[in-house]
């Protein structure tokens, strides 16, 4: 196994999937060690948007009598990533984390993301820039979660399907297949989107919602024993699931760090973070993680990715009893 390992050489994290050595081509994509991106379209946030409708009725009001105010400090607190998709992608970010929203007086076919505040790029711009990556990226494989759909009714749901699947077309992995890479480059599927509204279940294409593991906390070493916890006691579900290392604020913690901002938060959290991650390792085992989330993806020329992605080399340090349990998926 030593000789497989030191044949590994991820040269590009833009084409990291099709670098994995063939011995993992053959598993399930839920075994394997996955980078992702929490809140992924808040780089592009609107500070002249209004406060969304969802968000709670004080921040409402304030918004409406000093919106000078309000926006700023709630694109400060909601931006969570500075890199463009594409550029994500090409960092070696494999999950993508979708907040739907749609504006009230917008055209029913109009949908934008939205963290607080709607963004700038809507979500027709933003995922043809995804299709467009993968015509580049041939052996790459993406999954895609939508969630929150602020403002949107069961006829713009409808719509919004349409676009994905007209948009990914043979590209989309059904929720039927149990996808692996070789698999996937086989019948040429590179999207696994999964849809978190009702409104999906009856489309094959769409996959329903995957656990997320958040802590809601603002400390770094609550939201590890959070995750620890989750580990020991619930463990890993039997399909796709996210481990999210984002932080998170609230009112009280806004009000003491005013002169600070979400980058200012992780930043300091971030060395913590990522020494709990060279820590994990992907597999079929209860306290094995599948996709690992964080904010600011690109921060420290990509080492969040990298540590992720090679902690795929972890299934060539198994004990022997371990590989021959696996041998099945790697030959």
């Amino acid at each position: 196994m030593e000789g497989l390992e030191r044949k590994w050489d991820v040269s590009s994290c833009s084409d990291w999937m099709s670098q994995l050595p063939p011995q993992l081509q053959g598993l399930p994509l839920w075994d394997l060690a996955i980078p992702g991106s929490h809140d992924t379209m808040t780089y592009c946030l609107d500070q002249q948007s209004p406060v969304l409708r969802s968000q709670p009725k004080i921040l409402r009001v304030l918004d409406h009598v000093v919106p000078c105010i309000i926006r700023p400090c709630v694109n400060k607190w909601g931006t969570t990533q500075e890199l463009i998709i594409s550029t994500q992608l090409d960092s070696g970010i494999r999950f993508l984390d979708l907040r739907i929203a749609h504006k009230t007086n917008d055209s029913d076919q109009t949908f934008y993301f939205a963290h607080g505040i709607y963004s700038l790029v809507t979500v027709k711009e933003a995922l043809t820039d995804v299709a467009n990556w993968l015509e580049q990226h041939a052996k790459e494989v993406v999954m895609i979660a939508l969630s929150a759909f602020d403002g949107v009714n069961p006829a713009q749901h409808s719509k919004l399907i349409d676009f994905l699947k007209s948009l990914f077309d043979k590209k989309l992995c059904p929720k039927t297949e149990v996808p692996t890479l070789k698999e996937c480059w086989t019948q040429g599927y590179q999207v696994i989107l999964s849809y978190a509204d009702p409104s999906g279940s009856g489309h094959r294409e769409l996959w329903p919602a995957w656990d997320y593991w958040w802590a809601n906390e603002s400390d770094p070493s609550l939201v590890i024993s959070y995750l620890e916890n989750k580990k020991e006691t619930k463990g890993r579900p039997d399909c796709f699931f996210v481990a999210g290392l984002n932080l998170t604020e609230d009112t009280r913690y806004v009000l003491h760090h005013l002169g600070q901002s979400m980058k200012t938060m992780t930043l300091r959290a971030y060395g913590l973070l990522l020494d709990w991650v060279k820590l994990q390792r992907p597999g079929r085992q209860k306290t094995c993680l599948n996709i690992i989330c964080v904010d600011f993806v690109g921060i420290s020329r990509n080492e969040f990715t990298q540590l992720v992605i090679g902690l795929n080399a972890k299934y060539f340090q198994e004990s022997p009893e371990e590989l021959s349990a696996i041998s099945p998926l790697l030959s």
